[in-house]
């Protein structure tokens, strides 16, 4: 919509007129299910007799004064923005509106639980919906204090960044809460959770000597499953693990954790009110791989609390160090600071993977993004912002070395307190604690875009002892840059037992296209060598033809779980890049992984494994390889021992490949307990999952799903019955999946993603080609009417990817021929058109 897309521009123009000193905002939520009532009152500074305007995404606005002089809002507002002119040195504008609730996670949303129908609210602001909920100047770099009043039903529990306040009673069962104005933040992590949540209070010492009080909230529905004790334990964990190495107290005055519904992302890292999705809330049984990534974001959502939240970027081009900051500073102190020793090697294989991926798309983007737009903002929340970015701190922290790290950051959260900061204000502070000039470190790792490959050359004697080693660096045409790398070269070799086992590590600086190691020449060459071990910097790593049969032979024999994840990754990437055939790593997976110890390597490799086998195998051997893949890992289910995670996974994997009768068959045994395995509990969720199998599979249908719903009316239940109503497998069924998110636009966020993952669960992909033409007919008028949120999910999500040829390629190019604009919505389609294209390539290689 005109005007709802901030430029980069408007933003410094208003940044050079306007300081803001102080925003009040009163809402009402007593008002009815659909506006609530919002007044604003905003102090600021500006240019004397300039103009300027002011966010407010409202239903109505009622009345606009400013400095005493009322405006007429027919006017001077939009519903998006307010007009200000003849601005005065000081300013007090106030604004009466009436803003709109909503359920798409954008703004303040609100929830009904269908288990007692209790009505919940919370709030979610980044990037740019602030202005949902009050007039604000919306954009990073004009911070101020926020002072929030608040009239809600006199039962329920209002939190924002500040305390809770005792309430005052405002009649007819209501009452208000007056909160305290915050720190000096930006609009963007304000907010505001209300409802008759369910609370569990604890309290910690900071390093200060400040009592911090904790609170974590779930809906009354959810609060038997909340194991909120462990959760406050990994709380204290993190504070005192970030306070002792940042060197800096925790900066706000409470921390309160609130598991939201209906969630649209991970969780957010409002100030002293961080949100999380629900589904970090175990009613059923989750992998461990669940339960670290649990770990990890509780950590990274605390690292915010300074780095973003304390300092904040100056605008949304620095949202990567924001992001990559809190993955970096939380896998290390999951790693250090809890149980979870090894979230190193999940880092590794999942984060990093993510990286490799997104860095090798047509979309890829320097780590330091350009960011015209919000727009450009929103499609940036991907795997080089995060994955990659932390990836890179991972390699700055090796390069200067990890002391001198945690001494700059601490230094720059001193210097740059309460306020707005660049990238080159953090390398300041780090050259100046580790002495190193990082110019063209930055220029070269954070200005260009793409992901080097690293070899090994390595040639010795007769006797096996190395007369040359040498590290060969490439890049892609597309993206020529060569970086400077600080890593570790692993010797492994075999001990009695046949385990493989590091018996040499080496670290060094490497740089340029080849990098020759004296230090290796005359050593007895290993049975396996292994570049990038520990995993320091960003790049692909190759193995060298010995090495490469070694770690395909002894890779589940691999002691150290870093180094069989860089092994698993490097054959993966290889995979992916149609060097290594589809069928060589269905054949790897299946050999070694039933000895892995890693919940997320397992995870990760078992789900590349079924993407391998659906979409990368030669298609004249598909239906043979995931058959064969779908009964190796019911065997392995069977095989791994009773109640493990390992059980658990192989049975979930099982059942979202399952296609013959034989597969069905077990699926169905499990759901109605005639067939068992040891240990293996059938809840609520697994029991959703098998029978979304059989429905798919067309062993189930409308009725049990509805069944099934009866016996889990929860938000939950809903949201996986829908996503099995969009995978019944006719052309009928796949039609009402559809229309119900494109002809209509009611359903919540959570229900838009699981119906498209229901429509896209097919066992024939022809089902699907009908709605090839459809999905590119539809996708400007659906991203031009739906919020970003609701857009994004829809162009993903629906677009029919298992169809996996050579005419949705073709299909799609031509839509993106014809379709210059808008830019995000175009680099959502390149990306969907990327992964077809990289599956036809993958399957010609597979072919040979």
């Amino acid at each position: 919509m005109p005007g709802e897309n901030l430029t980069r521009v408007e933003a410094q123009e208003r940044a050079a007129l306007v300081s803001v000193h102080r925003y009040d905002v009163t809402l009402d939520l007593t008002t009815g299910p659909e506006l609530f009532a919002s007044t604003t009152t905003v102090r600021f500074a500006a240019a004397a007799g300039a103009s300027t305007f002011i966010d407010a995404i409202t239903r109505t606005v009622h009345s606009v004064t400013l400095n005493g002089v009322a405006l007429d809002p027919a006017v001077v507002s939009d519903g998006i923005r307010i007009q200000l002119g003849d601005l005065a040195a000081e300013n007090e504008l106030t604004v009466v509106a009436d803003a709109v609730y909503t359920n798409t996670g954008e703004g303040l949303h609100r929830f009904v639980d269908p288990v007692d129908n209790e009505v919940y609210l919370y709030s979610q602001f980044e990037v740019p919906d602030s202005r949902r909920m009050f007039a604000v100047f919306e954009q990073p770099n004009l911070k101020a204090t926020f002072a929030f009043t608040v009239t809600a039903p006199s039962a329920w529990q209002v939190v924002s960044n500040s305390t809770t306040p005792e309430p005052t009673d405002a009649g007819n069962g209501n009452a208000t809460w007056a909160f305290a104005p915050t720190h000096t933040i930006s609009s963007y992590i304000t907010a505001l959770v209300a409802g008759p949540y369910a609370v569990v209070r604890s309290e910690l010492t900071s390093s200060d000597g400040r009592i911090i009080p904790l609170g974590i909230f779930s809906r009354r529905s959810l609060s038997e499953y909340l194991d909120a004790d462990y959760i406050v334990e990994k709380t204290t964990q993190g504070f005192a693990y970030f306070e002792e190495k940042f060197g800096f107290p925790y900066p706000f005055d409470k921390y309160d954790q609130l598991f939201v519904p209906e969630f649209n992302a991970g969780a957010m890292e409002n100030a002293g009110a961080v949100t999380f999705t629900e589904t970090y809330i175990f009613r059923s049984k989750v992998t461990d791989a669940i339960k670290e990534r649990r770990v990890v974001t509780i950590l990274h959502e605390l690292a915010h609390m300074w780095f973003g939240d304390l300092v904040t970027m100056t605008w949304w081009n620095d949202l990567w160090l924001n992001e990559s900051f809190a993955e970096w500073a939380s896998t290390i102190a999951t790693a250090e600071a809890t149980e979870w020793h090894e979230a190193w090697t999940t880092f590794a294989v999942m984060e990093k993977s993510w990286a490799y991926k997104q860095d090798q798309l047509p979309s890829t983007h320097p780590v330091v993004a350009t960011i015209r737009d919000l727009d450009d903002v929103q499609v940036n929340f991907d795997g080089i912002t995060y994955a990659k970015g932390g990836s890179v701190l991972k390699q700055l922290a090796a390069w200067v070395g990890i002391d001198a790290f945690f001494a700059g950051v601490g230094s720059y959260f001193q210097k740059h307190q309460w306020g707005n900061t660049e990238l080159r204000d953090l390398l300041v502070e780090l050259e100046a604690s580790s002495g190193r000039d990082l110019t063209e470190w930055a220029q070269l790792w954070l200005e260009t875009a793409g992901v080097n490959t690293l070899r090994p050359e390595i040639a010795v004697d007769a006797e096996g002892t190395i007369t040359s080693f040498a590290v060969l660096q490439t890049a892609a045409a597309d993206y020529p840059t060569i970086r400077p790398h600080r890593l570790a070269i692993g010797f492994y070799n075999l001990d009695a037992s046949s385990r493989l086992v590091r018996t040499d590590r080496f670290e060094l600086d490497v740089d340029g296209t080849r990098t020759d190691v004296a230090e290796l020449v005359g050593r007895a060459r290993p049975d396996l060598v292994l570049l990038n071990d520990d995993d320091l910097t960003y790049a692909k790593v190759r193995l060298d033809e010995a090495s490469q049969v070694v770690a395909l032979e002894h890779l589940a024999a691999i002691e150290s779980p870093l180094a069989r994840a860089i092994v698993w990754g490097s054959v993966w990437d290889s995979t992916r890049d149609a060097e290594t055939s589809a069928h060589d790593f269905v054949r790897l997976v299946l050999g070694n992984v039933a000895t892995e110890t890693e919940s997320t390597t397992l995870r990760t490799v078992v789900g590349q494994l079924v993407l391998t086998a659906s979409s990368y195998v030669a298609k004249a051997h598909r239906t043979a390889v995931v058959t064969e893949v779908s009964d190796s890992l019911w065997a392995l289910a069977e095989g791994a021992a009773a109640g493990s995670d390992a059980q658990f996974q192989f049975v979930k994997f099982f059942a979202s490949v399952a296609k013959t009768d034989q597969q069905l068959a077990h699926i169905a045994g499990l759901r109605s307990g005639t067939e068992t395995l040891p240990e293996l509990t059938i809840d609520t969720d697994l029991s959703w999952e098998l029978l979304i199998a059989l429905v798919a599979g067309g062993q189930a249908a409308a009725a049990d799903i509805d069944a099934a719903l009866a016996n889990d009316n929860t938000a939950t239940g809903a949201q996986s019955a829908a996503l099995a109503r969009a995978a019944i497998p006719t052309a009928e069924a796949k039609l009402a999946a559809w229309s119900s998110l494109i002809d209509v636009d009611t359903a919540a966020t959570t229900i838009v993603r699981t119906t498209a993952a229901g429509f896209l669960r097919v066992n024939d992909p022809a089902l699907l080609a009908p709605f090839a033409a459809k999905y590119f007919d539809m996708l400007q008028s659906v991203w031009a009417a739906r919020s970003f949120s609701i857009g994004e999910k829809l162009v993903i999500g629906l677009y029919p990817s298992p169809l996996n040829n050579q005419a949705l390629a073709d299909a799609t190019r031509t839509w993106l021929d014809a379709n210059a604009e808008p830019a995000a919505l175009r680099r959502l389609v390149v990306e969907n058109l990327a992964g077809v294209e990289r599956s036809l390539a993958v399957q010609a290689r597979d072919a040979q």
